[in-house]
């Protein structure tokens, strides 16, 4: 990339954090970017590195170590002890800028799996050289975050996955299929949700050194600095909206993914939310929350009309209003109501209401069935189709997520701008973005 189109802002020597090493051994072949062939043979894997390698980037490392995994970058040295020592042929770093000033060249695709605050600095790194991308959910902290990398990254024409891997999940995709087929007639309004009370977690303890192993620093990343407090590393950062997007970011973007999908929606246009007084550090123990959409055209060239998607933190109302059994909603997270019957499902299964109606009813096999979640991006980053969470559909998705929390936290209702990336309301406004701290700016 010349210096006329690279992003200015954060300086590629400028940091600090340490290497922790750079050792090169077998499985580590020089000479790649990010073009690869479309059927590489047993010498010409992916080249990977891998950004956050403990929790959910240890399962996403053990999905893709097949691949020739050339570099490990993590900043936590106990967290992500056990998959360092899994691949003691891959370079090692703390810092994603070091890997990268390292090994630029040496590296086809990344995979980002950071607490969601700092999702965007190595994303956008790895997008500006050219790297084909594989980000973990919510995709970044602020709107403003999701927008910038999904234009990006489409700009660069990268390969790119966001991490709601039950896409590929035979039963979501049932539930999808019924809704696109009509069974329903026309859907008017879907109600989603996740059963869950995770939220405002308990105060931060006093300040003491940070746990040996651990660059806290590095952790802090673009947010102002202060001392280590136990309460923050390595989880519980989910529930402090400095830091994480709280229940809404951990699974919005997996539940909402399957009305997305199923009614080709993309951006809201007026967004409410409400629930408990919101507090201005903690994510809630529940909320409620409401996206408009507006008519768009579907997949199959017809014009789909209006529809409301409400979102709860919390098992929501409708359930009983609506006649359903409990029961029949267990491990259910999505209900779809037409006018010619409702469509109650999750990620494994489906149960189409009246059941009395749809007696016998077999959801049609029209979606292909997907090779595996991981593999679809894999063979997207060797030339093939698009994965099918490719940030040109999951960005939306996301930043939709994100602006129900916004919704939730102003406790109030908004026009929304998508394309002009506005509410035309300055607390709303200030919440889509932030100032990072001196040296993180991009």
């Amino acid at each position: 990339m010349s210096a006329a189109t690279r992003p200015t802002g954060l300086s590629r020597r400028g940091f600090t954090g340490l290497c922790i090493g750079t050792t090169v051994g077998r499985g580590f072949f020089p000479g790649h970017g990010a073009a690869v062939a479309a059927d590489p043979g047993p010498n010409d894997r992916l080249h990977l590195a891998f950004v956050g390698i403990g929790g959910q980037g240890a399962s996403n490392l053990g999905g893709m170590s097949r691949q020739a995994v050339v570099a490990l970058c993590d900043l936590d040295e106990r967290r992500a002890g056990k998959s360092f020592e899994a691949h003691p042929q891959a370079a090692r770093f703390t810092d994603f800028r070091r890997m990268f000033d390292a090994l630029e060249n040496r590296i086809d695709a990344v995979v980002v799996s950071t607490p969601d605050h700092t999702h965007f600095h190595p994303a956008w790194w790895a997008i500006e050289r050219g790297k084909h991308l594989y980000l973990e959910k919510p995709l970044a902290h602020e709107v403003e975050e999701v927008r910038r990398i999904t234009d990006a990254a489409a700009a660069r024409g990268l390969a790119t996955q966001l991490g709601c891997q039950r896409h590929a999940l035979p039963g979501l995709r049932a539930g999808v299929e019924i809704v696109r087929a009509g069974l329903l007639g026309t859907v008017t309004e879907v109600h989603s949700w996740i059963d869950s009370k995770r939220g405002m977690p308990a105060r931060l303890g006093a300040e003491e050194p940070a746990p040996a192993g651990l660059d806290w620093d590095l952790w802090l990343g673009p947010v102002p600095s202060r001392p280590y407090r136990k309460g923050l590393a390595p989880y519980d950062w989910r529930f402090w909206w400095e830091f994480g997007t709280g229940e809404t970011g951990n699974w919005g973007c997996h539940i909402l993914d399957i009305p997305f999908w199923a009614l080709d929606l993309a951006h809201p246009v007026r967004v409410a939310g409400g629930g408990p007084p919101a507090d201005p550090d903690r994510s809630p123990t529940s909320l409620t929350s409401r996206l408009d959409f507006p008519a768009r055209p579907s997949t199959a060239g017809t014009m789909l009309p209006p529809v409301s998607v409400h979102w709860y933190q919390g098992v929501p109302p409708v359930l009983v209003e609506r006649g359903i059994d409990p029961k029949t909603a267990r491990k259910k997270n999505t209900l779809f109501v037409g006018t010619e019957g409702m469509l109650l499902c999750g990620f494994d299964d489906w149960t189409l209401l009246p059941e009395e109606r749809f007696a016998g009813t077999v959801a049609p096999a029209t979606l292909p069935r997907s090779p595996g979640f991981r593999e679809e991006w894999l063979a997207a980053c060797r030339g093939g189709a698009a994965a099918t969470c490719h940030f040109g559909y999951s960005g939306p998705l996301a930043e939709s997520v994100l602006l129900a929390n916004i919704a939730y936290r102003v406790q109030d209702e908004f026009a929304w701008d998508a394309a002009a990336l506005t509410s035309g309301r300055a607390d709303v406004d200030a919440l889509l973005r932030r100032e990072y701290r001196e040296g993180w700016r991009v």
